[in-house]
């Protein structure tokens, strides 16, 4: 395992700024490139380490080294406005929220760090989510400890298997990096691990995908 690192993209993980980290996704050169024009080092996109996809996960601790270096200089909700605005992906929110709205969720609490719930291609991904949930952004960890139910956290290899499980109703679901999944501090005051079963051999699902799966058994068994 890669730790939050996709085994072939790069970058495709969590990367510190000055104040925690964000999920930061380039599935080409393109983009790639406009990540390092937005972070104020375009020559980064011609070094020969990083130029290319395959260059930049054989180089990937030279590349996490340098991200880390200019994403250190500013807070992770200003670089999000940056990077969502110039169309490098930072999350499947959008796609999340649309699940997340279809089977009967309420509210939806991104952690600070997390892409903008209402920037543009954000509400695009969501069609109309949005207004049927009520949205929380820029949450602090602490502010988690306002939820007075069972959370419910998802791991790619370790828990019980979500279909094997009777699920707590009402809950909260607690979704992470789909590289790094939850973060520790969170998964330890889970009262459930969960994972979805792949027989297909898969190491792992995109977030948004397993959001839905779990949303899904959530509302079969309470009979929705």
């Amino acid at each position: 395992r890669l730790g939050n690192a996709h085994p072939s993209i790069a970058p495709y993980e969590l990367l510190p700024c000055a104040d925690g980290p964000i999920a930061i996704a380039c599935g080409n050169d393109g983009q790639f490139r406009k990540l390092a024009v937005i972070l104020g080092d375009e020559a980064l996109a011609d070094d020969e380490r990083f130029a290319t996809n395959s260059a930049r996960v054989q180089n990937r601790p030279a590349l996490a080294e340098a991200l880390g270096k200019l994403l250190a200089r500013d807070e992770a909700g200003a670089w999000v406005k940056l990077l969502l605005a110039a169309g490098v992906p930072a999350g499947n929110v959008g796609s999340i929220l649309r699940s997340a709205a279809a089977l009967g969720a309420v509210q939806v609490l991104a952690l600070k760090g997390t892409a903008a719930l209402w920037s543009p291609k954000v509400l695009r991904a969501g069609m109309g989510a949005h207004f049927a949930l009520q949205l929380h952004e820029g949450v602090e960890l602490a502010g988690l400890d306002a939820l007075r139910m069972p959370w419910l956290a998802t791991s790619s290899h370790a828990g019980t298997l979500l279909h094997r499980c009777a699920l707590p109703w009402p809950c909260a679901w607690i979704f992470g990096h789909e590289g790094q999944g939850v973060a520790p501090e969170l998964q330890a005051r889970c009262a459930l691990t969960l994972r979805i079963a792949m027989p297909g051999g898969e190491e792992s699902l995109n977030v948004a995908a397993a959001a839905a799966i779990c949303l899904h058994e959530s509302a079969r068994q309470r009979g929705a």
